[in-house]
């Protein structure tokens, strides 16, 4: 039980600033969804479009294109477990504005490219900037604060990506209007003129500040100390190690049941952009309209899935969603007009935002917040197995058959066959409560 003042005054940080009645946590999230906007309205959800200029400039293949994206998730993964230590021993703030740094200097020598090397090595120092502002990072912050509201407040901390992805369109004008090297200089300027200062918000742990999770302070004893309780008994999670939670079955699965979600996600976020101007025939920037049809919908998905995880199984919930991104991008495959790629769209992206913050609250639900970066951080091995995948299967399948059907059909398969590791991912047991429960199994009956 973590220890705090008896009466801190309300709303204070212990920093000479007071909030008012608002909850510090909610300004965490504030401030992380607005980073989050950055991320993925200058580099996440834009990469589709770079795809298209970068091959009509240098006439490069999908496949190698695609190698850049998957390039950052395996720095993702690789970075992960380190960056999930460096969170746990420095604490996210600092992180994430090393990140930040290293985010604009990547855009600066992307606007500089002129080979495959150049390009690669300017997308992997944005990839590590990237990952070290973004999911993980800011994911690990919120959660320190949370727990009765975790899906609630992660999910709100999630439109920050998905407002991102629909100001893509903003991106892709400045690229037509400036050029796509220039508006990699102002995406550099914003990242510091805007996620810095936003970054000083982010704080640790509520402890360190005089103040308590969800803003709730425990009972008190008679010296005004606060009383020890089990957690469990209030619905929270006694904190496991990072190997007590990788001797579960659950971390294993969850974190396979979530790379395979993310075969559909990151393939679509590539290559959509690729398809509608490519096999549909549209305008660059016709296209990038329509496919603004995901972040939007993954904003509605994201509002509407933190509630949802709060009151029901996060893990049925992700099965449901893995069923619709599957059914979601076989239809995209086989549709031939525009009305009708929009509805797979529109399912695609309220599966991908209702499920997104569910897979965060999941791990912090089975193993808790003490050790959570450094648990989350290694998953992410298991996640780019998804990430890496999705983007160039598709991708060579294209290069190979001239179209991304059948592509897109194979990460549909193996995301409704993902959905099996969420079913077989049931609430672990503490080693705690474990011993417990073998205890008084040998106890013979009185």
């Amino acid at each position: 039980m973590q220890k705090a003042p008896a009466s801190p005054p309300s709303g204070s940080l212990g920093l000479g600033r007071r909030t008012g009645d608002i909850f510090y946590g909610w300004w965490i999230i504030v401030a992380s969804a607005g980073i989050q906007l950055l991320n993925g309205a200058l580099l996440g959800q834009a990469f589709g479009a770079y795809v298209v200029v970068l091959h009509q400039e240098f006439n490069w293949s999908k496949t190698v294109l695609s190698g850049a994206s998957s390039l950052r998730e395996m720095e993702s993964g690789i970075v992960g477990p380190i960056q999930g230590w460096l969170l746990n021993r420095f604490g996210p703030r600092l992180i994430c504005q090393i990140g930040l740094v290293i985010f604009a200097g990547g855009f600066i020598m992307f606007g500089r490219v002129q080979t495959i090397a150049d390009f690669y090595i300017a997308f992997l120092v944005m990839s590590v900037g990237a990952s070290m502002s973004g999911y993980l990072t800011l994911t690990y912050a919120a959660v320190q604060w949370f727990e009765r509201r975790r899906a609630t407040a992660l999910s709100l901390m999630a439109t920050g990506g998905a407002i991102g992805g629909v100001m893509v369109r903003l991106t892709v004008a400045s690229m037509e209007q400036f050029g796509w090297r220039e508006t990699t200089v102002f995406s550099a300027i914003i990242t510091i003129a805007i996620g810095l200062p936003l970054s000083f918000l982010i704080r640790w742990r509520p402890a360190d500040h005089g103040m308590y999770v969800d803003g709730i302070a425990p009972a008190l004893d008679a010296s005004g100390q606060p009383i020890e309780v089990d957690p469990l008994a209030f619905g929270g999670t006694r904190d496991f190690t990072l190997r007590e939670a990788m001797a579960t079955r659950a971390f294993w699965f969850v974190g396979l049941g979530h790379g395979s979600a993310l075969f559909v996600v990151s393939a679509l976020n590539v290559h959509f952009i690729s398809y509608l101007v490519e096999s549909l025939g549209l305008s660059l920037g016709t296209a990038t309209t329509i496919s603004l049809t995901l972040p939007f919908m993954f904003l509605i998905g994201t509002l509407i899935g933190g509630p949802i995880g709060d009151r029901f199984s996060k893990r049925w919930v992700a099965v449901a969603c893995m069923m619709a991104h599957a059914i979601a991008i076989v239809g995209v495959a086989y549709s031939g007009t525009v009305p009708i790629v929009l509805a797979f769209a529109v399912l695609h992206g309220l599966a991908w935002g209702i499920r997104g913050p569910q897979m965060a609250a999941i791990r912090a639900d089975y193993f808790g917040r003490k050790n959570f970066g450094t648990i989350l951080g290694v998953s992410n091995v298991l996640i780019i197995i998804g990430t890496i995948s999705g983007p160039i299967i598709a991708g060579y399948v294209y290069d190979v058959t001239g179209s991304y059907r059948i592509g897109f059909v194979i990460t549909a398969v193996l995301a409704a066959g993902g959905s099996l590791f969420f079913v077989m991912a049931p609430r672990p047991m503490h080693p705690i409560d474990r011993a417990r429960a073998h205890a008084a199994e040998a106890v013979p009956p009185a």
